[in-house]
């Protein structure tokens, strides 16, 4: 047998290392499955109790939702699903985890002055305590206080009235405890009343400081 150069044998290595391997193969492609579907539901709000809107769509259509616990079923190769209504203990089981992760709703007060000043009523001096209750019964409260005033008086000076009566109740909860740094104090003076009069008008119920604790 005749022998091949050596300049010939890299070549002839390649050529059978080839020849052994054989057609190569395409990659597999792997495909994603398909999303599950998707339960939508609308919940009245935590805190107010009100229930809007929502609209729940995709490239095939859409369905509205507006009632309490109405809910919809979403999938990536279909228009929405009928609207229907789900329960109590449904809401419960599915998203119980998620709404006790939430922060306590809000809790509000309103408290009233005197005519002209900065001083409370007895009737607001007596729901002092149950403010500072609700404020040391958070780990980190945050507490906002704006003051208003009735419509006696001129707009600057209601503006400096109402952040005064704001600034008494904001010193009344730091006396007891609260870090003032916790506290956002500001005036509305006569320019958001609860009940709407004439210019120089006395209301007692718009001479008032309302504070909300979350």
């Amino acid at each position: 047998m005749r022998r091949l150069p050596p300049r010939f044998l890299p070549a002839l290595a390649a050529l059978l290392l080839t020849a052994g391997c054989g057609a190569k193969r395409a990659p597999a492609v792997l495909h994603p499955p398909p999303p599950e579907p998707t339960l939508v539901v609308l919940l009245p709000d935590p805190e107010t109790r009100v229930t809007g809107r929502a609209r729940v769509s995709n490239e095939f259509g859409s369905t509205d939702l507006a009632a309490p616990r109405a809910a919809s079923v979403a999938t990536a190769a279909a228009a929405p699903g009928a609207v229907t209504t789900i329960g109590e203990d449904e809401v419960a089981r599915v998203f119980g985890a998620a709404l006790a992760a939430l922060p306590p709703a809000p809790r509000h007060f309103t408290l009233q002055f005197k005519f002209e000043s900065d001083v409370l009523t007895d009737a607001s001096t007596a729901m002092i305590p149950d403010i500072i209750a609700a404020v040391k019964a958070l780990p980190v409260p945050d507490v906002a206080i704006v003051g208003h005033t009735d419509t006696m008086g001129e707009p600057k000076a209601n503006i400096a009235l109402g952040l005064k009566r704001a600034m008494t109740v904001r010193n009344i909860l730091v006396q007891a405890g609260l870090a003032a740094s916790t506290v956002a104090v500001s005036s509305h003076g006569e320019a958001d009343p609860i009940i709407k009069t004439r210019d120089k008008t006395p209301e007692p119920r718009n001479r008032r400081v309302e504070i909300s604790v979350r």
